[in-house]
């Protein structure tokens, strides 16, 4: 259980690194600052619409895939698990190396909505729909929860909490955002700078640690390979 617990603390904190909520979250911010309004409602109910989403995400693919290997009879064979970890670090290694797509900037409909706390809402639910499934730390966490038989006794609590631990960055930077000390406006300004320089390249560094441990791993197990 605790090598599950430390592996879901790292992929939380790779999704941590999100540019997109982050900068959706200091557009929030500076929008607010420049119309003297408080960024908390806004940021919230956009922070809310993505954890939601994501909450929801998770608890319905745990359940689904459950489901689905108690229909089928579905048996994590060591074959299987060697195979699995081979797959999933050839594709991490794979994705570290492709061109970097993340986004700093948010998109322009979501500036377009950033005064109105509730259109915020969703548009926290609208990127959630699209990063949930597509989230590769995020399915892999899922996947080792469900891998589980029985499955951890407070397994929803563990999606809440990893949903929860992934969204920290925007809530620091909102945080911050609404106190006016000059200490605080420091700090604002270095989470940002530190998330947007040296949060694509932490992800890759942490991909390809994770993917050559998998690859490892599937090799001391070479025997299951064959």
């Amino acid at each position: 259980m605790l090598t599950l617990f430390l592996a879901l603390a790292g992929f939380a904190f790779i999704d941590s690194l999100d540019l997109l909520l982050i900068g959706v979250t200091t557009a929030i911010v500076l929008d607010s600052r420049l119309g003297r309004r408080s960024p908390i409602l806004g940021g919230l109910s956009f922070i809310a619409g993505v954890f939601a989403v994501t909450t929801t995400f998770g608890l319905l693919a745990v359940l689904g895939i459950n489901f689905l290997t108690g229909l089928v009879s579905f048996q994590l064979t060591p074959t299987i698990r060697a195979w699995g970890e081979l797959a999933i670090g050839i594709a991490l290694i794979a994705v570290a190396c492709l061109p970097a797509g993340a986004r700093a900037e948010p998109p322009p409909w979501a500036t377009t909505f950033r005064r109105k706390p509730w259109l915020l809402g969703i548009v926290g639910v609208a990127i959630g729909l699209a990063q949930a499934p597509t989230a590769i730390p995020y399915l892999a966490g899922l996947a080792m929860i469900s891998a589980r038989d029985p499955l951890p006794t407070l397994w929803p609590l563990i999606i809440v909490a990893y949903c929860a631990l992934a969204l920290l960055p925007p809530l620091l930077v909102l945080a911050l955002g609404t106190r006016r000390t000059p200490t605080a406006q420091r700090i604002y300004r270095k989470v940002v700078r530190v998330c947007t320089r040296y949060g694509p390249a932490s992800v890759r560094v942490i991909f390809v640690v994770l993917g050559i441990a998998l690859l490892v791993d599937a090799g001391i197990h070479y025997e299951h390979l064959w």
